[in-house]
């Protein structure tokens, strides 16, 4: 996967200078560098188009054409970029468990990375609700900045791993997943779900969000917020400010016009 990969162009897209090399500094600085430029969002599944995963469609969407993505698009580049580096990686996928009131089948893709002599949840796709940063698997509360995370595992048995993040004094289960590799196959399976079922969140939902240091800005349907830490502020955009603020807030090149399934009748 990674013999087709421009790496320069991908590191001008993040802003990242200097050395790759694999190491636990260059981890870290990637997952950041990745996760507050190129924003989580799902705009082709809104407007009806197809999501493809081979790496040079990948590179043409989030580092040409300076789009983003959902969790399938942007770990699948950010392994390529890994493995390029020189790190051992596999791709796992997870049950999201944030905001779900049922078992939900296993949609979400994230990398468990080799580095410093320790293994660490790398996630670029998890949108809002994730990591800026590496977690290692360490059972530890690690700080992110304005936020919190912890990877633990579950008493049942089955090495069930889980990604919380610390929120109003109690943490919260954002996925579970087992340290088991994935194959592009089975995600081709789990995108084709994700980004054509009428019941997948992303049909049903038009979705932007870029995290930073400082802010964590989300956009759903026509709902947006910005949260610091505990504190959100937000507000419901008018139907003609949708596109302005993915331009302008997110970076995104929406054209003139488009129209999305979230919002039709």
């Amino acid at each position: 996967m990674s013999a087709d990969l421009d790496l320069e162009a991908y590191l001008r897209r993040i802003g990242f200078s200097g050395e790759a090399r694999p190491d636990v500094a260059t981890l870290r600085a990637l997952h950041q560098a990745h996760a507050s430029t190129i924003p989580f969002e799902n705009l082709d599944v809104q407007m009806g188009l197809p999501i493809r995963l081979d790496l040079a469609s990948l590179q043409a969407k989030l580092v040409q054409r300076r789009r983003g993505g959902y969790c399938f698009e942007q770990n699948s580049l950010f392994l390529a970029v890994l493995r390029r580096v020189g790190f051992a990686v596999i791709p796992c996928e997870a049950r999201v468990r944030r905001g779900a009131t049922t078992l939900l089948p296993r949609t979400h893709m994230l990398l468990i990375v080799q580095a410093g002599g320790g293994r660490w949840l790398c996630d670029v796709g998890f949108g809002g609700d994730g990591p800026l940063l590496p977690v290692p698997l360490d059972g530890q509360a690690h700080a992110q900045f304005l936020s919190t995370f912890r990877v633990v595992e579950e008493a049942d048995g089955e090495r069930l791993n889980v990604l919380q993040s610390f929120q109003n004094g109690a943490w919260v289960d954002l996925y579970a997943f087992r340290p088991e590799e994935r194959f592009p196959v089975d995600y081709e399976m789990a995108n084709h779900y994700t980004s054509t079922h009428p019941e997948s969140r992303f049909v049903k939902t038009l979705t932007a969000q870029l995290v930073g240091p400082d802010v964590r800005r989300i956009l759903r349907n026509r709902a947006y917020a910005e949260i610091r830490g505990s504190e959100v502020s937000g507000r419901e955009l008018a139907p003609e400010e949708v596109i302005p603020v993915l331009r302008e807030t997110f970076g995104l090149d929406v054209p003139e016009g488009a129209r999305f399934r979230a919002f039709e009748d």
